[in-house]
């Protein structure tokens, strides 16, 4: 670990990396490689990476054809200290880039919430985080891509060169292609975070004040550098702001017997707590929020036994592969109670921030999953930057037409990561019945959701939230023959 880190994270040598960037001539050695599998694939058949890990929530249809070799593409290319910026390989993890850029006191716009999320995975998919309010989405800071295509070629793209394709990339889910790399923002950061959890008692004031402070950036006289939320009840909520500071002090530490989102709850007022900035970073991934529960981790005394190397959302991963492989859930509640199959209800949903108070009502209501975390998003100003409109996409309003969110509006992602019984809806109702009622209650509130799980939309219901035809016109530029399934063949039909 160098100086710079260890004054950036002490205390955190077990889990902080030294990252050793590639270089240029190892990307391009990749790069071929990447390439000769493509052509490797007979014509005709679907092409997919051949990648061990993933953090979907959504099955897809198994193949007998080897994936694309992206060996080699999953890390650092170079980071310049001086612009702010980084050449990143497409399957690079964020826990990666984070220890190669924290040395010079640097880090992403915006880092999704766990460690094995990838750069080109948060941005042909969706990641959201606590600088979404004042940096928008992951794909906002990207300033310059290579896509491998359906044809088989390496397309660069830009604000402005291959706009229809920089612009659709977002939200496309491999569906248009796939990064292999990515020159990105970077903004400097301090080496620790004050944070302040607020305790609210209803969802209205909650809703107001969340809405407030992702516009004005401050609260009761204090900046706000990170803002997210956790709602246990519609009388239990919490805002979580964040202010980064260079003062030297005691920290935190929950990667032992405490457990963070635990630790934001108290009857009234204000909580303060410190964190480094690295341990801010993943303050989520070493409980994976809060579903680390369902393996016995947060079990005190289960807890203290449990590695801490272990306590990370990539090792719940295999305790969830287990689980699918064995139905091992299943087998143990029908054991004891009875129960019927669980339905899971894994969704990231926004809506914008004047409905808030009205879906948590109605979602408390609707369920016991609890609690649910809450993160605000602004697109971020100034999107005259992505130059001419492109031939696809025209004068759209929405500067990623993909998923419209518009511009100057305060959006809130609500996450939710649990399971209800089978019969939640009805006794006799269909696979995904309450996830289908989540669709069409967020639908009602003018607002969507992530497609990183399971969707249960009809095609002419999906085109009015995602992109309409716009999909498909830029297969027809990027990928014509069809080497990848389409948008919604991928994301909802699992293909």
């Amino acid at each position: 670990m160098t100086d710079a880190l260890a004054k950036a994270a002490p205390g955190r040598g077990l889990d902080a990396q030294r990252v050793i960037p590639v270089g240029w001539y190892q990307h391009q050695q990749a790069v071929d490689r990447l390439l000769a599998s493509f052509r490797a694939v007979p014509d005709g058949e679907r092409v997919r990476l051949a990648k061990k890990t993933s953090n979907l929530f959504r099955g897809r249809a198994k193949t007998s054809v080897p994936g694309l070799d992206v060996e080699g593409l999953g890390g650092v290319i170079e980071v310049d200290p001086v612009a702010a910026t980084a050449h990143v390989q497409g399957m690079c993890t964020y826990e990666d880039l984070v220890d190669a850029t924290l040395p010079y006191g640097l880090m992403p716009f915006v880092v999704p919430q766990l460690k094995t999320i990838t750069l080109g995975g948060a941005v042909t998919g969706m990641g959201v985080e606590s600088t979404s309010f004042r940096n928008g989405l992951p794909h906002e800071s990207v300033l310059e891509m290579d896509v491998l295509t359906g044809t088989g070629e390496i397309v660069t793209c830009s604000p402005t060169e291959n706009v229809d394709l920089f612009r659709g990339f977002p939200n496309s889910y491999g569906s248009l292609g796939y990064t292999v790399r990515l020159k990105i923002e970077l903004e400097r950061v301090k080496p620790y975070v004050e944070l302040r959890h607020v305790r609210f008692h209803d969802v209205d004031t909650l809703s107001d004040a969340l809405a407030e402070i992702s516009v004005s950036r401050e609260y009761d006289g204090e900046p706000v550098d990170y803002l997210d939320g956790v709602v246990f009840s519609p009388e239990e909520g919490y805002l979580v702001l964040g202010r980064q500071t260079d003062e030297e002090g005691p920290v935190s530490d929950y990667t032992r017997e405490r457990i963070y989102y635990r630790s934001i709850q108290h009857p009234e007022g204000i909580l303060r707590d410190r964190l480094t900035i690295r341990d801010y970073i993943w303050r989520w991934d070493i409980d994976w929020f809060w579903c680390s529960r369902a393996f016995g981790a947060q079990d005190p005394t289960i807890r203290r036994l449990w590695p801490r190397n272990l306590l990370r959302s990539s090792f719940y991963w295999k305790l969830i592969g287990v689980d699918r492989r064995y139905d091992v859930e299943h087998r143990l509640t029908t054991g004891r109670q009875g129960e019927p199959h669980r339905e899971r209800v894994v969704q990231d949903i926004e809506v914008t921030s004047d409905r808030l108070a009205e879906w948590l009502t109605w979602f408390f209501d609707a369920c016991d999953i609890q609690p649910v975390w809450l993160c605000p998003i602004r697109l971020r100003e100034g999107v005259e930057r992505l130059g001419n409109s492109g031939e696809v996409l025209g004068d759209e309003s929405s500067p990623w037409p993909l998923y419209p969110l518009k511009p100057g509006t305060t959006w809130i992602n609500v996450g939710f990561w649990s399971a209800v019984p089978g019969d939640h809806v009805s006794p006799d109702a269909e696979p995904g019945a309450f996830n289908r009622v989540i669709e069409a209650k967020v639908h009602d509130l003018g607002g969507h959701k992530s497609l990183y799980s399971e969707a249960f939309y009809t095609r002419e219901q999906f085109e009015d939230l995602y992109g309409g035809k716009l999909p498909e016109k830029l297969k027809e530029v990027y990928d014509p023959a069809g080497r990848f399934p389409g948008l919604y063949d991928k994301t909802v039909r699992g293909a």
